[in-house]
């Protein structure tokens, strides 16, 4: 039995972050999450940042010298082609951190990672079995309102801005549904790991 690599995705605002802090904290799995390594990528002082600053202006960088993610998010939200520059310059970085880890967690016999555009980002090669959360799209929209204080214009482009949920769940191992309560969801969290691919 090799290493079990969990990649977890799904849509914006379906739960993964729920499910990985599950996975995390009832099982001792160890969490790799893209997106700690995608805000690391434009810290202060990196390359990515410096190409964001350059193209976009010295606007995109805030008095602290950190990002201005909320104009950043604005812009590329909205223009599919930007969006594809920004993740040329992100996506490596995200891949060689991944990379960095994985070697530190050889021994451990399963490992999650948490990577929102698995599929966009082609990063399906680093991962074992696939596991999708999925939820409604009115419940999705509603949460994204909520948690980051978007308009249904904001929430909607951010969600049509990713691939279709359905065509994740498709192409997914294992789809938990993330529509009832937290205890259903964690149950299914529970089978999915006592049956593995």
């Amino acid at each position: 039995m090799g290493q079990r690599i969990i990649g977890l995705t799904g849509g914006i605002a379906t739960g993964k972050s729920t499910v990985a802090n599950y996975l995390a904290q009832a099982h001792q799995i160890p969490v790799l999450d893209a997106d700690i390594y995608a805000r690391q990528a434009v810290e202060p002082g990196s390359p990515a940042l410096a190409a964001i600053a350059a193209r976009y202006g010295s606007a995109m960088v805030q008095g602290d010298g950190t990002l201005d993610r909320q104009e950043l998010g604005e812009l590329v939200f909205n223009q599919p082609a930007e969006r594809r520059w920004l993740e040329q310059q992100i996506h490596p970085v995200v891949r060689e951190s991944f990379r960095q880890a994985m070697a530190e967690l050889a021994e451990a016999a399963i490992v999650v990672q948490v990577i929102p555009l698995l599929f966009e980002a082609n990063l399906t090669d680093q991962v074992s079995e696939i596991w999708v959360i999925t939820c409604p799209l009115e419940h999705q929209r509603q949460r994204l309102m909520a948690r980051n204080g978007l308009s249904l214009e904001q929430a909607n482009a951010r969600i049509q801005s990713q691939m279709p949920l359905a065509e994740k769940v498709q192409r997914a191992d294992v789809a938990i549904e993330n529509s009832a309560d937290v205890a259903t969801l964690f149950r299914q969290v529970d089978q999915a790991l006592q049956q593995p691919l």
